[in-house]
């Protein structure tokens, strides 16, 4: 059997997360042989690896979202793409919103030599716009709409350029440009079958991130969104399964498109094992230690973290702030949190960046995730594995884990709502102040992982996952 993983924007360049669920999953079935089209923004970071390639890992495949046109070592430079009347009402269909035909759209892509550049600057795409316009948006200026449009546009064309290779299942880990190819790998590969594993709702992640975006203003922030929901409804309809975390995330892609047949909720899982012999905090530390292990970006809110940390410090001085992991996605970002601590005089906040969490995890006296966005955080699983108690914003299924779905567990922690200083601080005081109380919430999130998020009943579900699909192609 052969899996084709498809990713965007992590794996394997990006440590923590979606990265660390794929690395997983490919170690945890060591006679499946997977390849990975790991989808990037440029080829600035093609081969810059962050982590040690699995043995079964035979191939990796690029795919850039911001390119010019390249067959093999070979630049296109004139190459003019001659459209057939379906092509062009299936292109149509596409830009203006209308029930998309997907099968010809790919077909226009698995042409040999076609040019993203020149279909993007041909009349067929600029006489559908000026429709598009017409139809819709004729207050604003046409030419500003052209070359958003086609900003718009060049990312999903590359996508849909890439020649997928053969393989019994592609399995995406997310719907959007992966879920794109994954599915015009189904035209190409009759007998393969799709599988669509969503971490966050690929739909509302990409609209929280438009809406709060600078660089998208106006009536183009729809158009981006709904570009976002378009490729999102084309991988629900060409999957065979889909899956999600929990059962919240499971009801919102059933309302954003996916059949409810087709939606099933499968929880992440962590080996256990890493954590029985972890080094633990020292009896002669006089410090109460909050670690949030975590990539320094946006999205995790390092700031509102810090903020809430300075004001906990002032009431409790025995507190350190420990904030490990990378800063290189985004160094802008990483730079102002660091310039955050030394404007406040924040004592005691340390920087470790990337670590390896069975090193520092048993220091900890509580975790703490800020984020404005999440899936099923590991981070919050890792902590219960050295019976640490959490404090995590209200978002994905953070209040899932901490307080539970349907058992009896007890708290493992304290949520809080998203970006409020007050309310984040006062958590951090709570547990800190009530180390017996801190203490029981470890021992519940214990018990709450060792029953539901074992990594051994993640390789139970994907195993069965895999033999079903495979069996549908009829996969020997």
């Amino acid at each position: 059997m052969k899996v084709c993983m498809i990713a965007e924007g992590c794996y394997p360049y990006v440590v923590g997360g979606v990265s660390s669920w794929i690395h997983s999953i490919i170690k945890l079935f060591p006679n499946i042989e997977f390849n990975l089209i790991a989808i990037i923004a440029d080829r600035s970071i093609s081969g810059k690896f962050a982590y040690e390639l699995p043995d079964n890992l035979t191939e990796i495949h690029e795919v850039y979202l911001q390119d010019v046109d390249w067959v093999g070592n070979h630049r296109i430079r004139k190459n003019r793409v001659h459209l057939k009347k379906k092509e062009v009402e299936a292109l149509r269909s596409l830009i203006l919103g209308e029930e998309v035909d997907w099968i010809t759209v790919f077909r226009i892509f698995n042409r040999k030599n076609v040019s993203v550049n020149n279909l993007l600057m041909g009349p067929e795409f600029l006489k559908i716009t000026k429709d598009y316009y017409t139809l819709r948006f004729s207050d604003i200026t046409f030419s500003d709409f052209l070359w958003t449009l086609r900003s718009i546009y060049l990312p999903l064309f590359f996508a849909l350029k890439c020649m997928p290779p053969k393989a019994d299942i592609y399995h995406c880990v997310s719907t959007g440009y992966a879920g794109i190819i994954g599915s015009k790998a189904l035209t190409l590969y009759p007998n393969a079958r799709l599988l669509v594993s969503e971490h966050g709702i690929y739909t509302r992640e990409r609209e929280e991130e438009i809406i709060k975006a600078k660089w998208v203003q106006g009536i183009y922030k729809s158009i981006w969104i709904e570009q976002f929901r378009k490729m999102s409804q084309c991988a629900y309809y060409f999957a065979d399964l889909v899956t999600s975390l929990f059962q919240q995330a499971q009801s919102l892609q059933i309302e954003l498109g996916c059949p409810k047949e087709k939606a099933i909720v499968t929880p992440n899982g962590i080996d256990t094992g890493r954590f029985e012999s972890i080094p633990w905090k020292e009896p002669e530390d006089p410090y109460i230690n909050v670690g949030a292990i975590l990539r320094v970006t946006p999205i995790k809110d390092v700031k509102t973290l810090i903020n809430a940390f300075y004001y906990a410090h002032k009431k409790q001085p025995r507190l350190k702030l420990w904030i490990m992991g990378p800063e290189d996605e985004n160094p802008e970002y990483a730079a102002d949190c660091h310039e955050l601590v030394r404007v406040l005089q924040a004592k005691n906040i340390v920087f470790t960046g990337s670590i390896r969490t069975a090193d520092y995890i048993g220091k900890m006296d509580m975790t703490i995730l800020t984020s404005i966005s999440e899936g099923q955080p590991l981070t919050i699983l890792e902590g219960f594995a050295a019976k640490k108690p959490c404090i995590a914003t209200n978002v994905g299924n953070c209040r899932g884990l901490i307080y539970g779905e349907n058992d009896s567990y007890g708290d493992a922690g304290i949520v809080v709502s998203i970006m409020n200083i007050s309310e984040i601080s006062n958590a951090i005081l709570k547990l800190a102040n009530h180390p017996d109380l801190a203490r029981q919430m470890g021992r519940n999130g214990y018990r709450r992982l060792m029953a539901k998020y074992r990594s051994v009943y993640m390789e139970e579900t994907y195993r069965n996952i895999y033999k079903t699909l495979a069996k549908m192609g009829d996969v020997v």
